[in-house]
């Protein structure tokens, strides 16, 4: 009780302001900091590789959660390191077979014709990439989403560049032939 009452544990400002203190080098940030300045993007990537909201949010959770573990290693440069984090873990969840539900709360709205074109177009994209290979979709995700280099890219799958050459190439090849892509001559598209 005299441990609540004395301020302890601190509040996020508090927090926010310890984290800011004990980084005394130079290019170190607050773990804080970094959450709130990069959670965007890294959801971003979650998002593309889970192709989930809620995975997406659970996958970003578990990476952030990994790396405050180790941010007194990682403060100078997090951002590969949780990045690297989000796709070993999306890998260790393949692994698992889940047979949950998916519900949703709200149906879609209709959209107006370009809306429902390009919303079409997108989801065409999203069933392509679905249908590569785990690997291959995490280094297209990685290359042309997040637009990593081949080396960065090779860095955070923990494989060679030529690993990357290589599956961006077999993905590609894959997406160039996926019937959700290339409509047939019947198609309206």
């Amino acid at each position: 009780m005299e441990e609540l009452a004395s301020g302890w544990p601190p509040g996020p400002a508090e927090a926010t302001s310890t984290l800011a203190d004990a980084g005394t080098g130079a290019g170190r940030i607050s773990f804080d900091g970094f959450v709130l300045g990069r959670t965007d993007r890294l959801l971003r990537t979650a998002y593309l590789l889970t192709r989930d909201h809620a995975l997406a949010e659970d996958l970003l959770q578990t990476a952030l959660t990994k790396a405050w573990t180790a941010w007194h290693r990682i403060e100078t440069d997090p951002e590969p390191y949780v990045r690297k984090i989000l796709v070993n873990t999306y890998a260790t969840w393949w692994r698992r077979k889940w047979t949950g539900e998916r519900p949703t709360e709200v149906l879609p709205e209709t959209a107006g014709a370009n809306e429902i074109e390009s919303h079409a177009d997108r989801r065409d994209l999203w069933t392509a990439l679905g249908r590569l290979p785990r690997r291959q979709r995490a280094t297209i995700v990685l290359r042309y989403y997040e637009g990593l280099s081949e080396a960065e890219t090779a860095e955070v799958l923990g494989c060679t560049v030529g690993t990357v050459k290589s599956a961006t190439s077999r993905a590609l090849a894959k997406l160039r032939v996926d019937p959700a892509l290339n409509p047939t001559e019947g198609d309206p598209r």
